[in-house]
């Protein structure tokens, strides 16, 4: 066991929320914070310039966002540690902070000695998983997933795009739009566009920017 501490970055664009972290760690002798930001872009620089042991990120982040932080970090270290600890608590989020290299995924709501116990294990190379967050996960692997073509009609459509619209700003045809629309519906086990957004905000297939 080393005697060095785990030395950690923390990623979010809430200060209180930066702070209230560094309080929570500094009670730990084993771990301590050796940096924080506020956007994508700040986490990348700070990663390159001091390297972490593990990073606590955010996926809702001004600017490059927490899924390209991770991706852009993982470029540079394929061994980069990084927790997510985030209020998103979408399947469709989950699975894309994986796909990208997260080591684990944790919600904002986890007691702060869930958390403590999570750095250990992931810096001590496990990956520990809340069951939540597994649920959410296996129950995304039986449901259809959206192209990210679909995803896109989706997006015109939370933003209150009619179909003429839609098939204009995708350069396709209306009855093109339908058929998507079809799709979406189908996937999504809903009738209606209303639904629809409702359904796809809830995942974490989109979100409100």
């Amino acid at each position: 066991m080393s005697d060095q501490p785990i030395r950690l970055l923390v990623v979010d664009d809430h200060r209180i929320v930066r702070e209230g972290l560094a309080k929570i760690i500094a009670d730990e002798p084993d771990i301590v914070v050796i940096g924080s930001a506020g956007t994508g872009e700040e986490a990348v620089a700070a990663f390159e310039r001091d390297p972490p042991d593990v990073v606590l990120m955010d996926l809702r982040l001004p600017g490059m966002g927490g899924v390209e932080a991770i991706r852009a970090i993982r470029a540079r270290d394929a061994d980069a540690c990084v927790v997510v600890l985030t209020m998103y608590d979408g399947d469709e989020d989950i699975h894309r902070a994986l796909e990208v290299g997260a080591t684990t995924y944790l919600l904002k709501d986890s007691l702060s000695d869930d958390l403590i116990r999570v750095v250990r294990e992931v810096h001590a190379g496990g990956r520990p998983m809340p069951a939540a967050v597994r649920a959410r996960l296996e129950d995304r692997a039986t449901r259809p997933t959206l192209t990210q073509r679909e995803i896109r009609v989706l997006q015109l459509v939370m933003q209150g795009k009619r179909n003429k619209e839609i098939a204009a700003a995708l350069a396709i045809s209306e009855e093109t739009v339908e058929a998507h629309l079809k799709n979406i519906f189908t996937k999504l086990d809903v009738h209606d566009r209303t639904t629809a957004v409702y359904v796809a905000l809830r995942r974490g297939i989109v979100h409100v920017d």
